[in-house]
């Protein structure tokens, strides 16, 4: 699996990166990606953070890399933090540690803090969403699941009802637990909600973290704070602790197909995982 090129890691944040304030939609349309820094002359891979520390996020930093061809990207400090990663699209194969495992369009991995998350593209290239955060003392899980797949439904939420704060839909939508305490995962999570034609994943907050989800697959819908805006595959919703948030599919007939969406709190809200009548003890 050797690269054409060594490893590049992601630049620090932009100082002119756009705010976040305490909650934002970015379009992949307004996306704007740079050269990886230090990955050599002639690499073509790309990199885009929509939501970091420097644009005013608490806990979490997302990045949406175009690997070229034969190139490899590497997320900078990524073995001294934790790391998710899904394919958005293309082929290749995503390394933890020395573990390796070959990857395609909804493929995911999950790098504990003292291993380093290393993508490489086979020759159709490779985009991928990444999500960083330190582990900031929490335990590390003493035998994570390292490689899923966002269609993984062992673990799942079923009817989840919201927080209370707006009225919750009848017709709900289901939630895989990809990464999560229960199979490893000691801060960052990987959830993947699948809101079939017509069903919510009602609205709902998280005290205490930050929320960086992205619409993966269709087109539907992102509640944030008071409202419920339309969103497309790519587009990325950013939410601070205690603003509302949540998606749904608001299309119906025989034309209409599921909207998917994957991300998840930062660091891990536990009372998701009460409501789906799981321990959030990491394992």
């Amino acid at each position: 699996m050797p690269p054409s090129t060594a490893p590049a890691s992601a630049p620090v944040s932009s100082p002119d990166v756009t705010a976040l304030g305490d909650a934002r939609i970015i379009t992949a349309a307004e996306f704007e990606f740079r050269p990886v820094a230090g990955a050599g002359s002639g690499a073509r891979t790309t990199v885009a953070t929509p939501v970091s520390p420097a644009a005013g996020a608490t806990h979490v930093t997302l990045h949406v890399v175009r690997i070229a061809a034969g190139e490899s990207f590497t997320p900078e400090h990524s073995a001294a933090e934790e790391n998710t990663v899904v394919v958005f699209s293309g082929t290749g194969t995503a390394s933890v540690g020395d573990l390796n495992a070959p990857v395609e369009r909804g493929s995911a991995a999950y790098a504990p803090t003292g291993r380093a998350l290393t993508l490489t593209a086979d020759g159709r290239g490779l985009t991928a969403y990444v999500w960083r955060t330190p582990l900031a003392g929490a335990r590390v899980g003493s035998d994570p699941n390292l490689h899923s797949s966002l269609w993984d439904d062992t673990t799942q939420l079923r009817g989840f009802g919201g927080t209370g704060q707006v009225d919750a839909a009848d017709r709900r939508a289901t939630m895989n637990f990809v990464f999560w305490p229960g199979n490893g995962s000691s801060r960052l999570c990987l959830h993947c909600g699948i809101q079939q034609p017509g069903e919510t994943f009602n609205v709902h907050l998280h005290p205490d973290s930050d929320e960086a989800f992205i619409a993966f697959e269709g087109v539907g819908q992102m509640y944030l704070r008071d409202r419920w805006i339309d969103v497309s595959a790519g587009d990325v919703l950013y939410a601070s602790p205690g603003v509302l948030h949540g998606a749904r599919n608001p299309h119906t007939g025989p034309t209409a197909r599921r909207f998917v969406t994957c991300g998840g709190p930062s660091p891990f809200d536990p009372a998701l995982y009460s409501a789906a009548g799981y321990s959030s003890q990491v394992r």
